[in-house]
């Protein structure tokens, strides 16, 4: 008997087509893997929700790489999908995947085409495959296109295309359903919050004040704080709220573009917006509007012309991300800082030349977007990494003084990754539990439309998004334990090669790159908190057996350096 496991994909979470939904899809798979008599379905199956098979690289499709790591331990023989675009629609990918998973004797079958997977002798089989996948991502293409077209077409009509609701309105039921079964939603003003959008323009037209300025203002105010989108006013989203067009009631659409996995903001003149502005949205006047959007480029502008265009010689010396930037937190607030300058300006006397020279600084975030912060803002990298480095030359001294160090740096290692191996899994129960009650509430939708459901729409709905916003932030949790996962080991060679340039370890430190500096700090530090008093540095490997305890109390001792 061969052990077939399922694959199953959606792209959206409220597909209701009989390709899209969960349950449809895995039935008609369990219907096909039941024909084959000689195949036994395995307790395992992989699923994928929400990611498209056509924008996201193979490398970066967490299921299909745990299906591949599975085949490599020969766990199963078969793999089957419902079609062949579930696995993806990649050309030259996807066909490269299959065959990998070719090599590890294990097939694909979909229950649209049967087997898919060529014979590794079989090259005009590849060929075939590979005009299969190379015809997918054309028509995934063409899609987008078409999808683009008619987007810009109801845009220009004033027709809001989804997402989430931009402050100072919120998402109402319009009670009609897509062709995809999705709830069709439309703006409607929050007038609390659309006092609080005309007060940030108020600031930014008559007071000329920048995004992380009005930001800090916000949050000094006890009224305004409260109002916040998220429990405190960034930088980022005053940006956000000055620039979009829809508080002047126009609706917009590629503001943004997509460009090699990553957005990019795009110019207003490459926008598409709506003809005519929709009173029943619009929060300030079109011309209001505008003269902000002239107001924040004329300072720009100024900002840009009087740092780099009015004879004056920049001499550059931050040439990139600073090599504690993975580490360093602020004492104060507790965020992460980071990569900033301090400009000096200077007139030589004999010449009259004006200079002006970067210094790299680490910078605190709170203070960088606008959250009020009464401490020291930022520190001079020069000073802190001078600091660092002679610290880590005493700590690795000191570790190189004891043989068996090694094993305890992999004790050390491996019980931190299972730590986070276990944390990991926790969330991704959680997650599979929320894709599982989203499924099961959008199979409702249709009763709750007709009345027939406990719930009204509304409601569904509500509990529905409440659901998302929980599963995105599951996904950001998991993503960032996995970062943290990837840079964790110290290997064996590693470690020899770091003994042996103990005598030397200043000078590598002078000598070496920034992004080699930052891999060495990396393998040796988990966190460093700097205030304008102290620097505390948290070594990966506890340093409690080889320095002077500082309490009897405590079992994790940070080495404090004063500053003073």
């Amino acid at each position: 008997m061969k052990k077939a496991r399922m694959l199953l994909r959606v792209s959206s979470n409220q597909q209701l087509e009989a390709d899209g939904d969960l349950s449809v899809q895995r039935n008609l798979v369990l219907e096909y893997i039941h024909k084959h008599e000689d195949w036994e379905l395995d307790d395992k199956e992989y699923f994928e929700g929400s990611k498209s098979g056509y924008k996201t690289a193979v490398s970066e499709r967490d299921t299909l790489q745990e299906a591949l790591e599975d085949a490599r331990n020969g766990e199963y023989d078969i793999l089957v999908a419902y079609k062949d675009d579930r696995i993806g629609r990649r050309m030259w990918e996807i066909g490269a995947y299959v065959m990998t998973l070719k090599s590890h004797n294990v097939d694909i079958y979909t229950v649209k085409d049967d087997c898919i997977s060529p014979e590794s002798g079989d090259i005009m089989g590849q060929m075939m495959l590979a005009l299969r996948y190379g015809n997918a991502q054309k028509s995934s293409a063409d899609t987008g296109m078409r999808v683009k077209d008619t987007a810009q077409k109801l845009v220009q009509q004033g027709k809001f295309m989804g997402g989430k609701a931009p402050y100072g309105y919120e998402l109402k039921l319009s009670g009609e359903l897509s062709k995809h079964g999705r709830a069709l939603h439309y703006l409607r003003i929050i007038p609390e919050q659309a006092e609080v959008v005309k007060h940030i323009y108020d600031l930014s037209l008559n007071q000329e004040l920048g995004s992380a300025k009005i930001a800090r203002l916000l949050n000094e105010d006890d009224y305004y704080k409260t109002v916040a989108p998220v429990d405190v006013w960034k930088s980022g989203t005053i940006t956000s709220i000055l620039t979009n067009p829809v508080y002047a009631g126009h609706v917009a659409y590629k503001r943004r573009e997509r460009k090699n996995g990553k957005y990019h903001r795009l110019d207003s003149e490459d926008w598409i917006k709506s003809n005519f502005p929709d009173e029943s949205i619009q929060i300030i006047s079109g011309e209001l509007w505008d003269r902000v959007q002239d107001k924040r480029k004329c300072r720009s502008d100024k900002y840009i012309k009087t740092l780099e265009h009015k004879n004056i010689h920049v001499i550059r010396r931050n040439d990139g991300m600073l090599s504690l930037i993975d580490v360093i937190y602020c004492g104060y607030c507790g965020r992460k800082l980071t990569n900033g300058t301090k400009y000096a300006y200077w007139t030589i006397k004999d010449t009259g030349e004006k200079r002006t020279s970067k210094t790299p600084v680490y910078r605190c975030q709170s203070a960088q977007i606008g959250i009020p912060h009464n401490k020291v803002t930022q520190f001079r990298a020069d000073k802190i990494e001078g600091i660092i480095f002679e610290c880590l030359t005493e700590y690795i001294e000191c570790l190189q003084k004891n043989e068996n160090i090694f094993d305890a740096v992999e004790r050390n290692q491996n019980q931190e990754k299972r730590k986070q191996e276990a944390e990991i899994a926790k969330l991704q129960k959680e997650i599979d539990k929320a894709l599982q009650a989203i499924g099961t509430m959008e199979e409702h939708i249709p009763e709750a439309i007709a009345g027939d459901y406990p719930l009204s729409l509304e409601e569904l709905a509500s509990a529905i998004r409440r659901q998302k916003e929980k599963l995105t932030e599951q996904e950001r949790k998991i993503q960032e334990k996995r970062d943290s996962l990837k840079g964790m080991a110290v290997t064996t060679d590693e470690w020899n090669e770091l003994k042996s340039n103990i005598p030397t370890w200043k000078q590598v430190f002078r000598e070496a790159d920034t992004q080699t500096q930052r891999v060495l700090v990396n393998k040796l530090i988990e966190r460093i908190d700097v205030t304008n008093e102290q620097i505390v540095v948290r070594f990966k490997i506890s340093l409690n057996d080889f320095l002077p305890r500082n309490s009897d109390d405590s079992d994790t001792i940070p080495y404090i350096l004063c500053l003073k």
